[in-house]
């Protein structure tokens, strides 16, 4: 009787979802999108939101491959529609 050996799964890759700081996107939307967004409390929010802008990027969330780039695309979508310059990435975390 041959042996079966377990098999291993790796867990998926995770991904972190960040924005970068720019001189033209207004503080407050940065605030709306991480609570619209990423479900964060008006409190974190705002501590993300400083960090970006005193640190040049801040981590908005981390997540799954796929999820990661909705919320990039998301995030772009709704600063092009508002007419605001902000970047928004994912990598490996």
């Amino acid at each position: 009787m041959a042996e079966r050996q377990a098999q291993r799964t790796e867990p998926p890759r995770l991904y972190q979802v960040l924005m970068l700081n720019d001189d033209f996107t207004p503080m407050e939307f940065v605030v709306m999108v991480l609570q619209e967004y990423f479900r964060h409390d008006l409190d974190s929010a705002t501590l993300i939101m400083l960090k970006i802008h005193h640190e040049g990027r801040g981590v908005c969330g981390v997540y799954s491959k796929d999820v990661a780039a909705t919320k990039v695309e998301l995030v772009l979508d709704a600063a092009k529609r508002a007419g605001h310059p902000l970047q928004c990435i994912m990598e490996a975390a």
